[in-house]
């Protein structure tokens, strides 16, 4: 019998056909996309779910997309808030900035821009230097913030995706099995007694 030579596997090709993990491939996806733009990885994590793919294949998913469509809510809710504290530290940050800067200026010089601020008369001069100290910091912890949600964001793309293609059964069972302990091996054997316990899952 005459054996087709075009058919037959090479070492070349065998190496060509190995296995690819799916749940890697789809986690690099999703943090491809997830570090390109907030939540488009979790958008990549929802259509995994449109598709049906996964182990879950077949099953509602439902309540899956509402968790992943709330956690893109999150994230761009997370940011809209940072956003609008930012500006607003940076904004009284410049205020009190500017009152400093004028109440070190002689009297004569406090005039036009750097004239006094009449609603900041109630502060101290100290008052003022920490309130400056204050808003600048809170600018700071809101860029620190918005690394914290990014790299977030980006983790849960991840482990998402990951999960997605992991095997999750439905079932879960334990056995729980006396044994004994050797407690000092090196001497002599002193047995100690003990409960082992096995899942399966």
């Amino acid at each position: 019998m005459k054996v087709d030579s075009s058919k037959v596997m090479t070492p070349r090709d065998s190496m060509k056909a190995r296995y690819v993990n799916p749940g890697k491939v789809a986690g690099r996806k999703a943090i491809y996309r997830s570090m390109i733009i907030p939540g488009w990885g979790q958008l990549y994590n929802m259509q995994l779910l449109n598709d049906g793919n996964g182990t879950r294949a077949g099953k509602s998913q439902t309540l899956q997309k509402i968790y992943t469509g709330s956690k893109i809510a999150a994230i761009y809710g997370g940011l809209t808030v940072l956003t609008i504290s930012y500006i607003d530290s940076r904004k009284n940050y410049k205020i009190f900035l500017k009152e400093g800067q004028s109440r070190n200026l002689p009297l004569a010089s406090r005039v036009g821009e750097f004239a006094p601020n009449p609603n900041l008369t109630r502060y101290s001069d100290a008052g003022v230097l920490t309130n400056k100290s204050t808003f600048k910091r809170n600018a700071q912890i809101v860029l620190f913030s918005y690394g914290l949600v990014y790299f977030a964001n980006v983790v849960d793309a991840y482990v998402a995706a990951r999960l997605h293609f992991f095997n999750i059964d439905d079932k879960l069972s334990f056995r729980v099995m006396p044994t004994m302990i050797n407690s000092n091996s090196m001497y002599s054997f002193n047995a100690t007694p003990a409960l082992k316990l096995s899942l399966t899952f």
